[in-house]
């Protein structure tokens, strides 16, 4: 697929509630020939793949996709929320769904898939399969299980302190199609949609949106928003045209300023994106980034037109613990699983190497007696 670009979408003036800042992104005209809807869930859910592999998740609703094939004026289905329609009966119990796929068409020209889950999924399917090479320091669970299970942490919206406050001071811009969510302007997460109507209906759906470790402990710490307002100079304001060149100009600098440096590490320009299904003349894809240490790395999905012109996108921000685990089963894969070559390119020995392995959650993939000697090296060393 075409890496996603955010051109016809343009940032707006942002609003601040304590630690959180919303920053609305609009487009001149909707993207045409493209509707998201919302269709609620409220059961913990089993999700099928689709290669054998299922995973648990609460899933609090799912997106459907609508397109129209001709390229000429179509009237849209329009945005609405759809009740629940797989209802069940029987005594007091916790039902369990199963979603029989993460994007799954419900009619030739409709696709449903759950938001934030097929990046997620890239992410968790990362090296799945484990060593490639039976490497004598790999167990025998490793070879024959790899990665199986894995498990990462995520936090509901509502429980980042402040957001749902937030979405629901906050003003909804003339055009609104998107918005970038900081806390503690840290970027939390994107959210674009293809048409102002369909933002409308969805906004709130944020709150029940995925977020990382990191964005829930910077809403606990309540670190209050910096104040990024543009000043006008009022030396050079002599009449209403003078005034408005100022507004127009505060605008372009605070727009150049968020796009270029504030969400300039959204879309990692060197990482990876992997079509998912093609919905008419559009696509719908992950990208998963290239796992840089100390850098702030984001997944997420996105619906791209045959330009590369994104009309959704959502993502979600690893935390440092998760861009450390991506980073190492990179490195390990780069490496073809070889312990010792992998401890030379990251400037370590073998040793160093199987202790981050344990500390990464992946211990169980070394044999007992090889991390034994490691952590035994590891004390003579110090």
């Amino acid at each position: 697929m075409n890496p996603p670009s955010f051109e016809g979408l343009h940032t707006r003036p942002a609003q601040a509630w304590g630690s959180i800042r919303l920053v609305p992104l609009v487009r001149d005209e909707p993207v045409p020939g493209l509707r998201l809807d919302r269709r609620a869930y409220q059961d913990p859910s089993i999700v099928d793949i689709g290669d054998g592999t299922a995973y648990w998740s609460y899933i609090p609703h799912a997106f459907v996709a609508t397109w129209t094939q001709a390229s000429g004026p179509a009237a849209a289905y329009g945005t609405r929320l759809l009740a629940k329609d797989e209802a069940g009966t029987g005594p007091p119990s916790m039902p369990i769904k199963v979603r029989r796929r993460m994007a799954r068409r419900v009619a030739k020209d409709r696709l449903r898939f759950l938001p934030l889950h097929m990046a997620v999924e890239g992410y968790l399917s990362l090296h799945f399969g484990g060593p490639e090479i039976a490497w004598e320091e790999w167990s025998q669970r490793a070879l024959a299980h790899g990665l199986s299970p894995r498990s990462e942490e995520a936090y509901l919206g509502l429980y980042v302190r402040g957001l749902e406050d937030a979405l629901g001071i906050f003003e909804i811009h003339p055009g609104q199609c998107g918005v970038m969510v900081y806390v503690a302007d840290a970027l939390a997460s994107a959210f674009v949609v293809p048409h102002p109507d369909d933002y409308r209906a969805l906004h709130a759906t944020l709150v029940e949106d995925m977020y990382g470790e990191q964005m829930y402990q910077y809403g606990l710490l309540n670190l209050p928003a910096a104040d990024l307002r543009a000043r006008i100079d009022a030396t050079q304001v002599r009449s209403l045209k003078d005034l408005r060149a100022q507004a127009d100009r505060c605008q372009a600098e605070w727009a150049a300023f968020h796009d270029d440096i504030m969400a300039g590490r959204l879309l990692d320009p060197d990482g990876t994106y992997q079509t998912v299904q093609h919905l008419g003349h559009f696509e719908l894809g992950r990208f998963l980034p290239t796992f840089r240490l100390r850098q702030e790395n984001h997944i997420g999905e996105a619906i791209t037109d045959a330009q590369g012109r994104i009309a959704y996108l959502k993502s979600f921000r690893l935390s440092d613990a998760q861009t450390r685990r991506g980073h190492l089963l990179t490195q390990l894969a780069a490496h073809n699983w070889n312990i010792e070559d992998t401890a030379a390119a990251l400037g370590t020995d073998a040793a160093q190497l199987g202790l981050r392995i344990e500390r990464a959650g992946f211990g169980f993939l070394l044999r007992q007696d090889v991390l034994d000697h490691y952590r035994s090296q590891a004390r003579k060393s110090t």
